[in-house]
């Protein structure tokens, strides 16, 4: 189902695939901290280890949306196209998991050669305990999300698994919550939102308000992501607070969009914003809502919001 120069064109990108429909790539954050010693936002927030931290997607091909600052190849990209909701036999959680550790293992040996590697952390990392679902395509399209999640605890993994909150009938039924859950809630509105997610089901911005409706019941920690594109998204604060408020997730994440990938091809470098406009957009989303500021990472572009007095720590 999936076209051969579609593969071709992934594997250039350093997409390594697992099985049917899964990948696993390098984090740019992984190389950074093996060499440069400089760990990604999350372990600066949340505590997990970016050098133990797989990036992986158990849906690479499959997604309900093909918003436009996604780095991922989406169907019409360097004229090579798929049906991206006409979805495949499922391999299973546990193929997924070994392959996907095979792969960050293979990653990981291109380091050792290296004489700026850091051997300690090196070491560590040959034994990854974070899986950070999010790599690409939509993972709550995978039918046994869940078992997926259980079987990586059960391997003393944490999970962070993100959504773009569109099939809420799977996140409503999870059979394993995991370690911590983004909802990505980048428009304020249903116009905004066709424009920017273009959603490829229908009543996407309907489904996604059933997500967040339901979302105060989760007992892990919840983020709601807004990846921030300059000129587009970075508005009307006051009805970003009424989804929050509807949501009330843990965290509030302002990120900025990065001109990376596949992405490039839709957007320009103009829209990407800088870490200061970031964090009055932070701001501004913090006086409609009561939420603070509890932490940032400039170098990340990110502004986290709570009303925690400090996020909460694993690892």
């Amino acid at each position: 189902m999936v076209p051969p120069s579609l593969i071709k064109a992934l594997k250039k990108q350093k997409y390594h695939l697992v099985g049917r429909h899964s990948a696993v790539k390098r984090c740019r954050w992984l190389y950074e901290t093996l060499i440069h010693d400089r760990p990604c936002y999350k372990q600066k927030f949340f505590g997990i280890k970016t050098h133990q931290c797989i990036q992986m997607t158990p849906a690479l091909f499959y997604c309900t949306q093909e918003c436009l600052f996604c780095w991922r190849a989406q169907s019409g990209d360097l004229g090579i196209s798929w049906n991206e909701m006409k979805l495949p036999r499922w391999d299973s959680p546990e193929e997924i998991i070994e392959g996907s550790i095979k792969a960050q293992l293979k990653i990981l040996s291109g380091y050792k050669g290296n004489p700026k590697t850091n051997r300690k952390k090196l070491k560590e990392a040959l034994t990854p305990r974070q899986a950070a679902i999010s790599l690409a395509g939509e993972p709550t399209l995978y039918k046994p999300i869940g078992e997926l999640i259980r079987a990586f605890h059960k391997r003393g993994f944490t999970t962070f698994l993100v959504s773009n909150g569109t099939v809420p009938s799977a996140l409503s039924s999870l059979s394993e919550e995991p370690t911590q859950l983004y909802i990505s809630v980048c428009a304020p509105d249903k116009k905004t939102h066709k424009e920017i997610c273009r959603p490829q089901i229908p009543n996407a911005w309907e489904r996604l308000n059933e997500t967040l409706e339901f979302l105060p019941s989760f007992k892990c920690p919840t983020v709601m992501r807004i990846t921030s594109v300059r000129g587009i998204n970075m508005k009307m604060p006051d009805a970003y607070a009424k989804l929050i408020e509807k949501a009330d997730p843990t965290y509030v994440e302002p990120k900025a969009y990065m001109h990376v990938g596949f992405s490039r091809l839709r957007l320009g470098y103009e829209n990407m914003p800088t870490h200061r406009e970031i964090r009055e957009f932070a701001t501004q989303l913090a006086r409609e809502t009561g939420y603070n500021i509890v932490d940032e990472s400039e170098k990340s572009r990110v502004v986290l919001l709570s009303r925690l007095d400090k996020p909460i720590r694993f690892g």
